[in-house]
């Protein structure tokens, strides 16, 4: 819907019909419903509201005092937190100026144009009224008037979008789709388009692929100062995490040993973005800066370096960095985190699968006396006979020196050095760590914080900054019966670290040093986070399943050391997001197909036969085939969790499961469990990301939006985006779940488990997009006033390749295309049509 303006100067006044507003106030033709002289129509104001249109009523003036200064009486209008305004006000010619003040309710900005106010309504907790006052005036004297907005709270006030098996991206009928940055664009200048045939080189400048966690640091007008109130020019930050790696060679890949160009290649195309982005307006259209300078890209292969307990520790010695200080690169790096003082935090998830570790490395390693290594490759997934994701070990580099290829073979030489520095076999802990980036500095050294833990990180996100408390930063451990963590800073936040000089540095203030937390969610719905601490709890060297030697072996080994403690094994623990409001956290698990129902517990309480639907067929294969039914927890659940007294440095919390995913038209009682139907139901959630308290989607009610990597789900609708207005812990009440769960033998187990589940979500859920076919949809952010969200699609078509090309979308987005293109991963920027925020 369009602003649209009342003219009192015509001869009949109509409201447009255009009836939005819920309410029962007056229309538009009750409010002017009188009677107006000629002398009455000199001078008018009108205002206009995306949701409400108000007309004015004129004050008069006398024929004979024509210098006497005469504006309009106030108006009445309605709209909801979200909206856009327009208040637009008009006076007699002899005044020389005019301007508008607000005189009450909660300050909000305003874009001035002539006489013109526009802001947007922010979001209150109950009816809430902004009086704007507009005076003209003259040399004989003034006149004002004043308008009330009386601002609703805001909901999500759109279409839910229906499942749907579509190769484009789908959103309501009212918001509009921009694909901004697709693998492959060229982010220098010198470097030519993308040509998409398998034959583009240079990844190093070009975006990478599978495009995931993301943020936006605003941009001054000109420079690279930060501006965090800027909303059409910003540095956009975003992972790849992995690749495609059919689409990305003219004929798919060669089989090994692998060509040098193929190789590098798929290891260039992994890693961060970092590019510039400009929109023309406030409601112009978004593009990338492909000459900025503060464009770069990090892959596997950009230098890096080690803070905090583990920097110089030997486990991190390696023929590339003897003393253990530094690094290459960042991989398979899946959430992030937006840091307080303005960096990006990136996250090495499914890092494991790409280190080669041949038969016989466990024997070399305990006659080198270090058999502790084999405890902890093995419970971090690097086993004797993996081959290495993509084979990159076997490529002969053309130059005999580099160690590009050879540094992902983590297999020790038996002839070579015991302390590592002249193989890699250290190499894999090199990785599994939150990298900090500083995005506003191109030079910048990417910082692995390794007081953080290592695990496969998921995201990172800060919890609420308050001066002199110490912070918290909360974290997912991606894999099966994995754990949640938090760290919390050993110095407590300071206000005026917000924009520090030096960036890094404040990152090194509060995150090399703290203390590394992991959860144990208790069945009566509080829940404990268990310190991992060298000395205390059985962290010491005196263990039976590892000898722990000092702080920085806890932080090597951080699953190990939660194994210790007792930490509850949840459902894959992925994105992390923090209610802006009220420090709520909220963690998605994904699903967990070897959940048993003699394993669940109060925080995991799903364990059952999923039917495909709508075949309902029975399990009869070990796993299951993609066309047979799932098992496990298939479809996943979103937990969430307050701090005791609402502060990050608490050592204990309550807890309960916010929402369940489910087919809409699965068991009501032991499945579907949040009372999903086709409007909001999805499986599998992930991304997770709530809007920023700078605009009304992340104020008095937040917005979480929520992503899903699907799996179980997308025989019936590709992967989606959907957006909840979340109460809090402890609104709902407690369910017992009674588990059936048929094997692989057609033989049934059951079991019961009680949890804690929130208010079934209702209305305050919906389906707000679905992505193309294949694709996942993951990564989210916007900017600061919330009227552009950018999203990532990934991995469009994955199951096709150059032969047998499952989706063409991005090419398609904007109409279809005469034959099949190659797919893309690209981020998109969803705006809507009247300009509000986006979701309300």
């Amino acid at each position: 819907m369009t602003d649209q303006q009342l003219s009192l100067a015509t001869a009949s006044y109509d409201d447009g019909d255009v009836d939005t507003n819920p309410t029962r106030n007056p229309h538009l033709a009750d409010l002017v419903a009188r009677r107006y002289s000629r002398r009455q129509l000199m001078g008018g104001m009108s205002a206009m509201t995306t949701a409400v249109f108000g007309g004015a009523l004129l004050a008069g003036c006398d024929d004979d005092k024509q210098d006497v200064i005469t504006v309009s009486d106030g108006v009445n209008v309605q709209t909801q937190g979200g909206r856009v305004v327009t208040l637009t006000a008009t006076a007699t010619d002899n005044a020389s100026t005019t301007k508008f003040t607000q005189v009450s309710g909660p300050t909000v900005p305003v874009i001035a144009s002539g006489n013109s106010i526009t802001f947007t309504a922010p979001n209150v907790a109950q009816s809430t009224a902004l009086v704007f006052e507009f005076t003209a005036s003259g040399g004989s004297g003034s006149s004002s008037a004043r308008s009330t907005v009386t601002v609703l709270p805001a909901t999500l006030a759109f279409t839910a979008v229906a499942k749907n098996l579509n190769d484009v991206v789908t959103v309501p009928s009212d918001y509009q789709v921009t694909v901004l940055y697709r693998l492959g664009d060229p982010i220098a200048a010198s470097v030519a388009a993308y040509a998409n045939d398998g034959s583009d080189t240079n990844f190093a400048q070009r975006a990478g692929d599978h495009h995931d966690g993301m943020s936006f640091f605003g941009l001054a007008a000109s420079g690279s100062a930060p501006d965090t109130t800027n909303n059409t020019r910003g540095v956009l930050v975003l992972n790849h995490e992995n690749i495609t790696q059919a689409y990305l060679h003219a004929n798919g890949p060669s089989p090994s040993p692998r060509p040098e160009a193929e190789a590098i290649k798929e290891i260039e195309a992994h890693g961060v973005s970092v590019i510039e982005v400009t929109r023309a307006s406030n409601t112009g259209a978004w593009s990338y800066v492909q000459g900025s300078a503060l464009n770069r890209r990090i892959t596997p292969n950009t230098p890096v370096q080690f803070n905090g307990p583990v920097r110089g520790n030997a486990a991190l010695r390696t023929l590339y960095a003897a003393d253990g200080t530094t690094g290459r690169g960042t991989i398979n790096n899946c959430a992030n985190g937006y840091m307080p003082w303005g960096t990006y935090l990136t996250n090495e998830e499914n890092w494991a699968g790409y280190f080669r570790r041949t038969a016989g490395d466990a024997a070399v390693r305990t006659a080198t006396g270090n058999a502790k290594q084999n405890v902890s490759l093995t419970r971090y997934g690097i086993s004797e006979g993996r081959a290495g994701n993509y084979g990159w070990t076997t490529v002969t580099p053309s130059d005999a020196t580099s160690t590009v290829f050879a540094r992902w073979n983590a297999t020790a030489g038996a002839s070579a050095a015991a302390d590592g520095t002249a193989d890699f076999r250290n190499e894999p802990f090199q990785f599994g760590w939150v990298v900090e980036i500083d995005p506003y500095t191109q030079t910048s050294t990417p910082r692995k914080r390794t007081a953080l833990g290592r695990m496969n990180h998921e995201g990172c996100m800060a919890g609420r900054v308050v001066a002199g408390v110490r912070p918290a930063f909360y974290m997912g451990d991606d894999a099966q019966n994995e754990y949640i963590y938090k760290f919390v800073s050993a110095t407590p936040w300071v206000a005026a670290d917000a924009t520090p000089s030096d960036r890094l540095a404040t990152g090194d203030k509060y995150l090399d040093t703290g203390t590394l937390y992991v959860a144990r969610f208790e069945a009566d719905g509080s829940g404990t986070w268990l310190p991992l601490t060298f000395g205390q709890n059985g962290l010491t060297a005196a263990n039976a399943s590892y000898a722990f030697a000092d702080q920085a072996d806890v932080l090597i080994n951080a699953r190990l050391a939660a194994d210790v403690l007792g930490a509850t094994r949840m459902d894959r623990p992925e994105w992390t997001a923090v209610n802006p409001v009220n420090g709520e956290m909220y963690c998605t698990l994904t699903n967990n197909s070897s959940r048993t129902p003699a394993t669940t517990d109060a925080a995991n309480p799903r364990a059952y036969t999923d039917p495909k639907l709508p075949q309902g067929d029975v399990v009869n294969a070990d796993p299951p085939t993609s066309a047979q039914a799932t098992r496990g927890n298939a479809n996943g659940h979103v937990i969430r969790l307050r701090e005791t007294g609402d502060t990050t440095e608490a050592t204990g919390f309550t807890w309960d499961i916010y929402a369940f995913g489910s087919g809409a038209d699965l068991d009501p009682t032991n499945i579907n469990l949040s009372g999903l139907d086709a409007s909001n139901d999805f499986s599998s959630p992930d991304g997770l990301w709530f809007g920023l308290p700078s605009n009304a989607s992340g104020q008095v009610a937040p917005v979480l939006w929520i992503e899903t990597d699907d799996g179980a789900y997308t025989d019936v609708t590709n992967c989606m985006l959907l957006a909840a207005m979340p109460g809090s812990v402890g609104d709902g009440g407690t369910r017992v779940v009674n588990n059936t769960l048929t094997t692989a033998a057609n033989s049934t187990t059951t079991s019961t488990a009680t949890t804690r589940i929130g208010a079934a979500p209702g209305s305050k859920l919906k389906r707000f997009l679905v992505g193309p076919k294949e694709c996942e949809i993951t990564g989210i952010t916007s900017t600061p006033d919330g009227r552009s969200l950018f999203v990532n699609i990934q991995h469009p078509g994955e199951n096709g390749g150059p032969a047998n090309i499952t989706s063409s979308w991005p090419a398609n987005q904007a109409g279809a295309v005469t034959s099949p293109t190659r797919p893309r991963s690209a981020t998109i920027v969803i705006t809507k049509t009247d300009g509000g925020v986006v979701g309300l």
